[in-house]
């Protein structure tokens, strides 16, 4: 089993930054691959980023490319996606998922790749 808890959410105005975190607990052999997701006011949830935890392979939505990135901490067990340049449209709430991946390639955010996943974290740019 898989735990995995997201913080540093919060409001912030247009062009500003936040830095989320996911700390993941658990069974290391299902969480080959991390992802973060959010879902706004009445829209699908959407793939933003996700990262292989041997960090070679990042992939981005091409929404957030160039503002968001992806990073880990292995010796934290954490997850960080770094958010600058925020627009209104970002607002929602940010979910962190793990999962397990037989090739890095397949480390991709979509949620079919993903098995566990966060209670998220409030994001509101205004």
């Amino acid at each position: 089993h898989v735990q995995l808890v997201e913080s540093g959410g919060g409001s912030v105005q247009a062009g500003g930054s936040l830095r989320l975190s996911c700390t993941i607990s658990g069974n290391r052999v299902s969480r080959d691959c991390v992802g973060w997701f959010r879902q706004g006011p009445g829209k699908k949830r959407e793939g933003v980023a996700s990262i292989t935890v041997a960090g070679e392979r990042l992939k981005y939505a091409d929404s957030v490319n160039g503002r968001f990135a992806i990073s880990l901490d292995s010796a934290k067990n954490t997850v960080y996606l770094q958010m600058d340049g925020l627009k209104t449209e970002d607002t929602a709430m940010y979910y962190c998922a793990a999962g397990r991946v037989y090739d890095p390639s397949a480390c991709t955010p979509v949620t079919t790749v993903f098995g566990y996943w966060g209670q998220g974290t409030q994001v509101t740019v205004s």
